[in-house]
């Protein structure tokens, strides 16, 4: 019984390492530890900063959260926020760390170190992009994920869209969605880029040039759709056009070469189908795109020779030809 009484009594004369205020949550004190609350914003920030000069990186999260809680309106607030990501980041956690930042920019976006911030949630949204995992609960590596990597990228972009990393920001949206083989979404985001940017050249040259790369990507992909390789070759020469000084010319006009051929490909692939249907009219219709989308391939040639074959078969009077596609 004693025992008993003792195990019961003994909890309410010590000192708890967990403790309990309104308005800031529970917060870990080690018993004897030094005490690390003030009375004023400016002594309770210079607590967080020194904690985290010291490495201490726990106490500085613990002390410039109570500095922003207690007094979110304090000049020592916004660098208050700020330590907050900074000590996250400074322990690896950095989609945590990125959202502190955003709470900073968001709530205090005239603060001196905007800027900075952003910087810092670029580079931790670049680690994500570069293959980092995101954790599940902030601790327990889970998996790598382009579309959480994209959000990020957005939020730069809206927190900042004129600022440094801006431009970079919005094209590596377009990098995580062919992460995602998402290759028209990548390319909507590196027309945006083009668009937003215009005025910085190199940035559009290299936003259109990637758009049309992520056209081609998608056209391979896709058998019997050649609209996208259209598209492709449209972008292709839209970049030719607008930047006819740039060294990647000569690749762009490869591209469209390329992409000329292989629109000539399927459109002899889709006429052997209705002429294997006895479909002549159909088929002479595709072998006629054939020749027109690249003249001198050998796709032209093959189309070239089936034409005059199946008129050779219709004869004078077409209209056995079968049913238009």
């Amino acid at each position: 019984m004693l025992l008993a009484a003792g195990m019961f009594l003994w909890p309410l004369t010590c000192p708890a390492p967990l403790v309990y205020r309104p308005g800031e949550g529970w917060t870990y004190e080690s018993v004897g530890g030094k005490k690390w609350q003030r009375a004023r914003a400016q002594d309770q920030y210079d607590v967080a900063q020194e904690a985290f000069d010291q490495k201490q990186y726990r106490l500085a999260t613990k002390a410039a959260r109570r500095t922003v809680k207690r007094w979110p309106l304090a000049d020592v607030a916004p660098q208050a926020q700020y330590l907050v990501g900074r000590s996250y980041e400074a322990r690896r956690m950095d989609e945590r760390a990125f959202k502190e930042y955003q709470r900073a920019v968001e709530k205090y976006p005239k603060m001196d170190n905007f800027e900075e911030v952003l910087n810092r949630q670029f580079d931790i949204a670049n680690r994500f992009l570069a293959g980092q995992w995101f954790k599940l609960w902030g601790y327990i590596p889970f998996f790598p994920s382009m579309e959480k990597t994209a959000d990020m990228y957005f939020k730069i972009i809206n927190s900042g869209p004129f600022s440094q990393v801006a431009p970079q920001a919005q094209m590596n949206i377009g990098a995580a969605r062919e992460k995602q083989k998402e290759f028209i979404l990548a390319a909507r985001a590196y027309e945006k880029a083009a668009d937003m940017y215009h005025d910085k050249r190199a940035v559009a040259a290299d936003a259109v040039f990637k758009a049309a790369l992520a056209y081609n990507k998608e056209a391979r992909t896709a058998e019997y759709d050649q609209s996208v390789a259209g598209q492709a070759i449209a972008t292709f020469s839209d970049f030719v056009i607008l930047f006819p000084n740039d060294p990647r010319v000569a690749e762009a006009q490869n591209f469209i070469a390329a992409l000329k051929t292989e629109q000539a490909r399927g459109a002899v692939k889709t006429a052997r189908f209705y002429e294997k249907k006895k479909q002549w009219n159909g088929a002479l219709v595709y072998y006629n795109e054939a020749q027109l989308r690249d003249p001198d391939s050998t796709y032209a040639a093959e189309a070239k020779r089936r034409v005059e074959a199946i008129k050779r078969r219709l004869g004078p009077n077409p209209a056995t030809a079968g049913a238009q596609p």
